[in-house]
């Protein structure tokens, strides 16, 4: 577990880390915006290096053109991690699991809600960029608002984005704010119910090449996994669960050593 921490605190670096942006603000726009992260992270932070992949998506789509590079850079990631990336290199996941540190009554997710991200998938980041030509995801991602709309806005100089500030960017903020506070009481709760980049990834958990199985003989279904698992997935059920984002804490915790992952 520690050394995922790590890796997540790298992660962060490696995708906003552009220190001339907190020196003489603006933002990142040379070579490197030219390529995809595989998770979600804004491209409109001021510290991002890299440009979001569902952004892309939906950059190409409101074109009216087939995104080749985008869903050669999902399908290459879900292929051989499934949704891995998920739970090692996101820093929006990763805030997420710090909230849920934060002591506090904790709750349950139904499983019926974490279908609702397909549907955000298939409405917001598909069919309203295909019919409308705007990007609707990017007007509702909490991870946006939170390391690009806000700080954009309270580093403006000149007052120029201030006074753009609208009932669109409070209306932002209040989902960023719900989203804050579900966390808080519920695993990874944007992960589960609301992410398109989970989504997609989710679909390929039966087929990528990293895959976890469960030896039933030795599984004495004590639930150790679901309790430290991020995304509360009961593995012993289901090692291919859609919400399993491959962080492999089940695997260090199982007592009789019944879950292992292995690479097909």
């Amino acid at each position: 577990m520690k050394l995922k921490r790590i890796i997540q605190i790298i992660a962060v670096i490696i995708h906003n880390s552009y220190i001339p942006a907190l020196l003489k603000g603006g933002l990142y726009q040379g070579f490197l915006k030219k390529g995809c992260t595989p998770i979600l992270n804004c491209w409109g932070c001021p510290l991002a290096w890299y440009s979001c992949p569902m952004g892309g998506l939906q950059h190409f789509i409101a074109l009216r053109l087939i995104p080749y590079y985008i869903i050669g850079l999902f399908g290459t990631v879900g292929m051989i991690v499934g949704r891995m990336s998920c739970g090692w290199i996101c820093p929006f996941g990763f805030f997420q699991d710090l909230l849920y540190k934060i002591r506090s009554a904790k709750m349950k997710l139904p499983r019926w809600c974490s279908y609702f991200k397909y549907a955000m998938l298939v409405g917001a980041a598909i069919m309203l960029p295909y019919f409308i030509g705007e990007p609707w995801f990017c007007k509702l991602c909490p991870d946006g608002n939170l390391i690009a709309g806000i700080p954009l806005v309270l580093s403006d100089k000149t007052s120029d984005l201030k006074a753009l500030v609208g009932w669109h960017f409070y209306m932002k903020a209040a989902i960023l704010v719900a989203v804050i506070l579900f966390s808080i009481s519920i695993k990874r709760f944007f992960c589960r119910t609301l992410c398109p980049v989970g989504a997609i990834y989710s679909i390929f958990n039966r087929f990528s090449l990293l895959k976890l199985q469960i030896d039933k003989e030795k599984c004495i279904e004590c639930e150790s996994c679901r309790m430290v698992c991020p995304m509360d997935v009961p593995i012993y059920q289901s090692s291919n669960h859609i919400d399993c984002i491959r962080c492999l804490d089940c695997v260090k915790v199982c007592p009789t050593k019944a879950i292992k992952y292995e690479v097909r």
